[in-house]
């Protein structure tokens, strides 16, 4: 399939953004997100890249799939005229060696396009930056001072994006946040907490009295359009925290054991059996399997307390994008397809 230009119509909505990335978890949540506001969304995936167990990518009102390489720049300029926003959902494989490979060249084709559109460029950060060391609360003037190799490469990324800027002929924003949950799978919560939750186990990765930062996707796309749309009141590089869910281990379980309850799955000592993660296990396994070499590394995020002060982000888009906790549980695991959703009362007239 050969992607061909994308013809406007005068009634389109002038508002455009390029999803680069667009068939991962978060580029997938920010397509859903862009195209729901009204905005023109060109999402791009690589050449044959599939829907969910290999269907056709889901046919979305107001997005065009662009299945162009990400470092094929002429190609993306060419489709993506008049975009004014690019989000870099593009994500390397989880280990050191693809982050030391891949990572600054991704970004490094992200600014190309950017540049060539003369757009805005935002960029999902994380907490890898502050280091083991971080303190409780987290805001954007925190010192950076990544103690592991992947928030060492992070520092540098956002480094490379706020000198980029200096050209003049693109912006760039980093909207930082937790560890993310919902909308499908690959994260911790269906790699290792929730998934023996239907056989009435949770495996926690850390002290259940330890509270962290969580980005519900959902929240954390919404809150990219809301800071897409107020992108001229920014400088030319900003930095925003998302606040998500501040929750600890024992508000999770919380709410595994109410779904639990309901669905019957409980055992019949009434309480879920929670189980640790074996990350001594997962370090003498990451000597043949990097994956695990490279996730054992981030053991501290489960250790250490730490929540994202959202102040200056409030300041320009108003209350973030909020999903009660308990909802957003509930729907992540319905995204995991271990529970379903009631239909709402209008899908039942």
């Amino acid at each position: 399939m050969t992607p061909q230009p994308l013809q406007r119509s005068s009634t389109d909505n002038p508002s455009t953004v390029l999803i680069l990335g667009a068939r991962g978890r978060l580029g997938l949540a920010a397509t859903r997100a862009f195209a729901q506001a009204g905005w023109q969304v060109l999402a791009q995936v690589r050449p044959g890249a599939k829907g969910a167990l290999g269907a056709a990518l889901p046919a979305i009102p107001g997005v065009w799939w662009m299945p162009v390489a990400v470092d094929d720049t002429a190609a993306l300029a060419a489709q993506a005229q008049g975009a004014q926003v690019v989000v870099h959902a593009l994500n390397p494989a989880y280990t050191h060696k693809a982050w030391r490979e891949d990572a600054p060249a991704l970004m490094e084709a992200a600014i190309a396009i950017t540049r060539q559109l003369r757009a805005t460029l935002m960029l999902p950060g994380n907490v890898y930056n502050f280091g083991e060391a971080m303190p409780p609360v987290l805001s954007e003037d925190t010192p950076q001072a990544a103690t592991g190799f992947k928030g060492q490469v992070r520092v540098q990324l956002e480094q490379r994006l706020q000198a980029a800027t200096q050209s003049g002929d693109m912006r760039a924003v980093v909207l930082r946040a937790g560890d993310f949950f919902g909308s499908g799978t690959g994260t911790w919560l269906d790699q290792a907490i929730a998934k023996d939750l239907p056989r009435g186990r949770v495996t926690w990765p850390g002290p259940l009295n330890v509270a962290k930062s969580w980005a519900y996707l959902p929240d954390l796309a919404r809150t990219f359009v809301r800071v897409a749309q107020e992108r001229h009141r920014l400088a030319a590089f900003e930095c925003l925290h998302f606040a998500g869910h501040h929750v600890s281990g024992q508000q999770w379980l919380h709410s595994f054991t109410a779904i639990a309850a309901e669905q019957g799955w409980l055992p019949s000592s009434g309480a879920l059996r929670v189980g640790q993660l074996p990350w001594p296990v997962l370090r003498l396994m990451g000597v043949v399997a990097p994956t695990f070499a490279a996730l054992a590394a981030m053991r501290y995020l489960w250790t250490t307390p730490h929540a994202l002060d959202n102040t200056r982000l409030r300041a320009l888009i108003g209350d973030e994008p909020h999903t009660p906790f308990d909802q957003a549980v509930r729907h992540a695991l319905a995204d995991l397809g271990l529970l379903a959703l009631p239909m709402p009362r209008a899908a039942l007239a």
